[in-house]
């Protein structure tokens, strides 16, 4: 991550100092990842890109057990399982999953598959929209 996107996020977790660990061991998981990886620090979320949105980082705005941070994903279909705090379908295809990570050790290889697949849908939207 570029100084400035450091310090943006430094100062979007301001106060938040657990939530910002967890968004660095995050970040640490996911940059050697991806080439194309774009960070966009905005006032409500981290956008993370590659030719679209495929995560956010953000802190929860309803009140939550611990200090938890946030991750957004969006798939193709309904993710079933109990780490999910929150799933929408906000068009037909594209679900939007909201998931609560409490602890470092919850980065763990099944939320770093999801943002994989998350990253791969997104890609394939761009993919298609440039034909």
């Amino acid at each position: 991550m570029d100084p400035t996107q450091e310090i943006a996020a430094m100062d979007f977790f301001q106060g938040h100092p657990a939530e910002f660990a967890l968004y660095r061991a995050l970040m640490d998981a996911l940059e050697p990842r991806y080439d194309d990886l774009h960070i966009k620090v905005q006032k409500t979320q981290i956008t993370l890109t590659n030719r679209r949105v495929f995560a956010c980082a953000s802190l929860p705005r309803k009140k939550c057990d611990g200090q938890p941070l946030l991750v957004t994903v969006g798939l193709g279909y309904r993710l079933d399982s109990p780490r999910v705090w929150m799933a929408v379908e906000p068009y037909p295809g594209r679900w939007t999953h909201h998931i609560l990570v409490h602890t470092p050790e919850e980065i763990d290889g099944e939320l770093l598959a999801w943002i994989d697949e998350a990253y791969a849908f997104a890609d394939a939207k761009g993919q298609m929209r440039k034909k």
